[in-house]
This record gives structure tokens, sequence and C-alpha cells, in this order.
């Protein structure tokens, strides 16, 4: 598919990074888990009302496994976070996320390499919202504004994100390639399919 990253180059993160890795996909499973929810609750059209039911089962057992292999739970929230309203921006906010969930899921698959079926899921995950946003962004003028000037907003937030999910100590010698790479192929996905100018 056109907007999927290729495989990293070997070694970008080194074992040590494996117990960071692994908390960092428990918490981010549990927030895509309560996204997808929260998505169903919106007005979107049936076939993704119907991925979205089995995206959240992909999330709970994502998250079922990583809370087995820590031995913890993921923490519980009470409300469920808001997600946008409109078909079109939360078409680029779930993408968005399936894009980032994706670059994670490439560097699991470095030090975990039997935690593959999660880079499996995730491609799948990232294709679906692609081809869900090259009808957006052919079908109607408006919808297209919308979703390109989401695709903007949440861009800009992601350097911050990005800091965030790579906080722990143990990236540090690692966190700025990673930034740069991880940025420079979701701005890539992002242009490929027409959300971004180049």
């Amino acid at each position: 598919m056109a907007g999927t990253p290729q495989a990293p180059n070997p070694l970008r993160l080194s074992l040590s990074c494996e117990s960071a890795l692994l908390e960092r996909f428990l918490k981010a499973e549990a927030m895509a888990l309560w996204t997808v929810r929260a998505s169903q609750l919106q007005d979107v059209p049936a076939n993704v009302h119907t991925f979205l039911r089995r995206h959240e089962a992909d999330e709970r057992r994502h998250l079922a496994q990583f809370e087995t292999l820590l031995g913890h739970r993921s923490y519980e929230r009470e409300r469920l976070p808001s997600v946008p309203r409109q078909w079109p921006a939360l078409a680029v906010h779930l993408f968005g996320y399936e894009a980032l969930g994706l670059e994670f899921a490439l560097l699991l698959a470095e030090v975990r390499p039997d935690l593959s079926s999660i880079l499996d899921d995730e491609r799948r995950h990232v294709g679906f919202f692609e081809r869900e946003i090259g009808k957006i962004l052919s079908a109607d003028r408006a919808m297209a504004v919308q979703a390109r000037t989401s695709a903007r907003a949440w861009w800009h937030k992601l350097p911050r994100t990005l800091d965030r999910y790579l906080g722990d100590p143990v990236f540090e010698p690692f966190r700025p390639a990673l930034i740069n790479d991880i940025l420079a192929s979701i701005q890539r996905q992002f242009i490929q399919i027409g959300l971004l100018e180049m």
C-alpha cells in the first residue's frame, strides 16, 4: 500500500529498550482501545463501524498480551477520550495515530520478533484508514478541506506527542534519530495520500 513505511534499518534500538517499549505499548494499546470505542459512538460510515468493531477486538487482544508480558494491568479511565465528531476529521485522527502505532510496532519487531503479529495488525489498520481517507479526498471538496485542515493540526502536535512517547531515559541515546525517522515516515505517508502538501 502506498503509505506503509518500509522495514526499518536494523538496530535502531538496543535490547535495553525492551521493557520501556513494552510499557509504552501497554499505555498506547489502552488508549487505542478507548479511542476506538469512542469512535464507534460517532456518525461514521457503516463499513467503518464494522471495521471499528473488529479493530476493538484487535486492541483488546493486544492489551491483554502486553498485560501478560509485563505482569500488570493498564490503568482504567472513567470516561472515554474525546474524538472528533465529523467523519473527515475523525478519519485523519485515527489514521494519524495508527500510522504512529505502526512506527512503534516496527521498533517493537526489532527487539521482539515474536510479537510480529502486532505489526501485521497495525499495517492492516493503517491500510484501512488510508483507503477511507482516499474516499474522503475524492468524494467531496468540503470534506477534503476538512480532512486536510485536520491533518495539518494533527501534524503540528506530533513532535510533542513523540517527545512524550519517547520520554523514558532509556531512549535518550536513540531519541533524536528516532524522532527524525518517525516524523519523516509519517510526513511521507500524509503527503502520499494527499493530506499534506510537499
